[in-house]
């Protein structure tokens, strides 16, 4: 069953997240079997007072693939890179059965 990783991301260093982390993060998403639907996305409120400055959501074959991407060496490393030029906030979201 698929899973969702869906991050919403605050960059403070445009130029530094895209040499330092981006390149990193997304050659680990693809390493693991990863499928970014959104990348970079611009959030518009539909509902509610939720507004991420940007979006990110990848999909995987399993919520177990997508822990191992985010457990993995390779996005450790890429999430080092990111400290202090980005905060992010990620959630695993699987279909409900049924």
């Amino acid at each position: 069953m698929p899973a969702y990783l869906v991050t919403s991301v605050e960059v403070f260093d445009l130029p530094t997240f895209k040499a330092e982390y981006s390149s990193r993060g997304s050659a680990a998403v693809a390493q693991y079997g990863g499928r970014f639907l959104v990348e970079g996305g611009k959030p518009e409120p539909i509902e509610g007072d939720w507004l991420p400055k940007r979006m990110a959501i990848v999909e995987f074959e399993s919520a177990e693939a997508a822990r191992r991407f985010y457990d993995s060496p390779e996005y450790r490393e890429a999430r080092r890179h990111r400290r202090g030029i980005a905060d992010f906030n990620m959630i695993l979201v699987e279909p409900p059965d049924g």
